[in-house]
């Protein structure tokens, strides 16, 4: 019978890539998740009945219980940007973390990948990146012989980054940002999905991976690179640092006035983590240590970002009209 894996957050960005690869090694993907209804587009990565959404509360210890019993492999790929409701950067990020192993550990799982990121860190000022270093000490005191994974920002065609800030160029001629000087080594999703397969199959020693692509931009440069794709002129404006911390107390007063309602364009720990580098530190094992030559963003990027061209998918043909001889 074939193996079985259970995704927890299997339906997510880094999730589904994880998803597709595992059920093309021939395994039987179980993808435990918030809202099963919503998670159906997964079932085609496989044959019929080869991979399945279900119901997982990872705040839940039964919950997580059901879904990795019979497992032989567990992903954990949950991880949140803002905190909303129950959903907070401890629950999410550090002690469901340490649940999915301890359980794991339990269950007798043989493998365990932990999806964490760049930057996590006990002494960090953010609580994301705090509460990202207590889930990587967590899933190693219940389950030492882990893989964990620490890619830098990710981007796609799902991305939460380029694709933001495209949608933000069609509006007016100025493109505000934080950080602009900050230093990002942008690593491409089916790359860290491979990493992920690599540690769920046995591939590579357990540890932790950082995962960054093979180049290094500051936000300023990665801004000028997608208005490059995206066809586009824009002013890119640095907002300060205590000035982006001003806006995000008031965005997060409205915010807790308005009971959620109203959110604002960031947040005050997302201000500080645009002030720390996000790049693969000195020394740390990386792609080469798991014999993957990562993907560059020009050979991605053009493949989703079209759609923000000023004409869309026809830019190129207009492009290219311009040179016709009448």
């Amino acid at each position: 019978m074939s193996k079985l894996v259970t995704i927890f957050g299997g339906s997510g960005f880094v999730g589904r890539y994880i998803a597709r690869r595992l059920a093309k090694e021939g395994w039987r993907v179980r993808v435990a998740v918030r809202n099963v209804n919503e998670a159906m587009f997964v079932r085609p990565y496989g044959a019929v009945g080869q991979v399945e959404p279900v119901f997982c509360n990872i705040r839940d210890d039964a919950s997580v219980a059901a879904v990795t019993q019979g497992a032989d492999a567990v992903v954990n790929c949950v991880g949140v940007l803002d905190e909303v409701g129950k959903n907070t950067f401890a629950a999410v990020q550090a002690e469901a973390p340490g649940r999915i192993a301890r359980i794991a550990a339990e269950m007798g799982v043989a493998r365990m990948v932990h999806v964490s990121a760049i930057g996590a860190d006990a002494g960090s000022a953010s609580a994301y990146a705090r509460t990202k270093a207590a889930g990587e000490a967590a899933v190693l005191a219940n389950f030492p012989d882990a893989v964990i994974l620490r890619p830098s920002i990710v981007f796609g065609a799902e991305d939460q980054f380029f694709n933001r800030f495209a949608g933000l160029s069609r509006f007016g001629p100025i493109l505000p940002i934080v950080g602009a000087s900050t230093r990002f080594q942008p690593v491409y999703v089916d790359d860290v999905a491979a990493a992920a397969v690599k540690g769920v199959m046995g591939n590579v020693q357990p540890g932790v991976y950082e995962l960054g692509g093979p180049d290094v931009h500051s936000f300023r440069e990665l801004m000028q690179l997608m208005l490059g794709v995206v066809r586009r002129r824009r002013l890119i404006m640095n907002i300060p640092f205590w000035v982006a911390r001003i806006m995000a107390g008031t965005f997060g007063l409205v915010r807790r006035l308005s009971l959620g309602l109203i959110k604002g364009p960031v947040t005050a720990d997302q201000v500080r983590n645009l002030a720390v580098d996000n790049v693969v530190a000195d020394g740390a094992q990386g792609f080469d240590a798991l014999g993957i030559t990562p993907t560059a963003m020009e050979a991605v990027l053009p493949d989703y970002l079209w759609r923000f061209r000023p004409s869309g998918q026809y830019n190129a043909i207009k492009e290219s009209a311009k040179n016709l001889k009448v």
